[in-house]
């Protein structure tokens, strides 16, 4: 494991390229040592927890290469959990460089990737879902997606599991101490009270694992294909969706022969959003070639948004195209134009809409997040898991919980039970942190009167 020898390490901890500021961060018991050989402070050196002073960054033979605002933070209340020195230098590529080489030639080692959030684990400092949630919050590209990410790295995936994993704990004590205690007249469970217990421990593990459905559009988005006949505002509907002139628009029939995409956010959420070519009867090559996009693009996307002209008759071609929709899975129907006069009737499962207005946009764009996330699930906005490898584990917590169940419904004893029980905590430990034999213990002894 990287640093588990606990050495000194050293890194840039802000993004490549220039800016006004970069910070370069030395993390271990050696911190203040190394940041001392590499800085000339104006004063005596008071290193005091969370306080900034000026120094000198200066090269091996003392030149001054910049001015810098060095801040220490003390162990065990440091982002890591030891001694961290960081340094805030101007952000030139070359000054940084400078300072982290200085750092290493001094006695620290260069950080691997990730290595300053294991060692705040390893301290204690977070456990892993906060790990995961910090890696979210830095690739975050909506505000959404960071709240989301803010709330988990502050432990709320944690607390939803930490009271069902706490319940399985009381469990497999009661059960432990029904085994190994019983010449001291501690009660053996009866199946009907396993069960009491069992069952809202494994339906809370399925309720979060399900939560995952409505987490990875958070993290990951959807995409969104805009389709219909040529001419009837696609290109139009796309642009006020992005709310960006991306798409070119004329009243040229098939100006758009290509797939045009781009990432928006709605409701805060991403969503890759395809401009399609029209769809007609063509003999023009490319032209084709371009309505074969959008048949591939229709079946690839998460939702497809069907585009039709209501001041314009209805025609095969529009049906054609929601008969398709409606067949490869989920869909909407946008009627557009609805600022001119109608020639044609609303469909009752039309949304009115003007690209050229933005009459109905807000109400399209609520249709959009409602297809994909229902209402219900932006209740649970502090509790659902954003990672695939959280919803793995739940659902394999769950199978072996629900095993228990059975196993505890046709009286089997309690020995082959815990087996189950052991093997659903296991899962539920890779995501929050190993469980001991002494935690089982110290629950048994301090839960019943062993011994007495």
């Amino acid at each position: 494991m990287p640093g588990a020898d606990f050495d000194t390490i050293v890194a840039i901890s802000t993004p490549p390229g220039r800016g006004g500021i970069g910070v370069v961060r030395i993390s271990g018991a050696r911190a203040k040592e190394i940041a001392g050989a590499i800085l000339n402070f104006r004063n005596p050196i008071q290193w005091r927890n969370r306080q900034a002073q000026l120094a000198h960054l200066v090269d091996s033979q003392g030149n001054v290469i910049d001015e810098v605002v060095t801040t220490f933070f003390a162990k065990p209340r440091s982002y890591t959990g030891e001694d961290v020195v960081e340094v805030a230098c101007h952000g030139a590529p070359v000054v940084l460089r400078h300072a982290v080489e200085r750092a290493i030639s001094a006695g620290a080692r260069m950080a691997e990737p990730g290595e300053f959030t294991l060692r705040a684990y390893v301290s204690g400092r977070i456990d892993l879902p906060q790990a995961e949630a910090i890696r979210d919050l830095i690739e975050a590209t909506t505000l959404y997606q960071a709240r989301i990410a803010a709330q988990q790295a502050g432990g709320s995936v944690s607390r939803r599991i930490a009271p069902l994993k706490e319940q399985l704990l009381e469990l497999i004590a009661l059960l432990e101490a029904g085994i190994d205690f019983a010449e001291d007249d501690v009660a053996v469970a009866q199946a009907a009270e396993i069960l009491r217990r069992l069952d809202p421990i494994r339906e809370g593990i399925c309720r979060l694992a399900s939560s995952f459905q409505y987490g990875h559009l958070v993290s990951h988005g959807f995409s969104l294909a805009v389709v219909g006949r040529p001419n009837v505002g696609k290109s139009s509907l796309f642009n006020r969706l992005l709310e960006q002139d991306r798409a070119i628009v004329t009243d040229i029939p098939g100006t758009t022969r290509d797939l045009v995409s781009e990432t928006a956010a709605i409701g805060g959420i991403p969503v890759k959003l395809y401009d399609t070519a029209g769809v007609r009867e063509t003999g023009e090559l490319i032209e084709t070639l371009g309505i074969e996009r959008t048949y591939q693009a229709m079946a690839d996307a998460d939702l497809t948004l069907v585009v039709v002209d209501l001041s314009q008759p209805a025609a095969a071609a529009d049906r054609d195209l929601i008969t398709r929709a409606a067949n490869q899975g989920r869909w909407l129907l946008a009627a557009n134009k609805c600022d001119l006069p109608r020639a044609t009737g609303l469909p009752p499962e039309a949304i009115p809409v003007s690209a050229l207005t933005g009459d109905g946009i807000a109400e399209l764009r609520d249709a959009i997040l409602e297809s994909v996330a229902p209402k219900g699930a932006w209740e649970q906005e502090s509790g659902f898991i954003t990672s695939v490898r959280h919803e793995h584990l739940l659902r394999e917590a769950a199978d072996y919980l629900a095993k228990g169940a059975t196993a505890a419904g046709a009286n089997v004893p309690h020995e082959m039970l815990l087996l189950d029980l052991y093997s659903a905590l296991g899962p539920i430990n890779a995501i929050t942190g190993a469980t001991t034999a002494d935690d089982i213990l110290n629950r048994i002894f301090s839960t019943f009167c062993i011994g007495k």
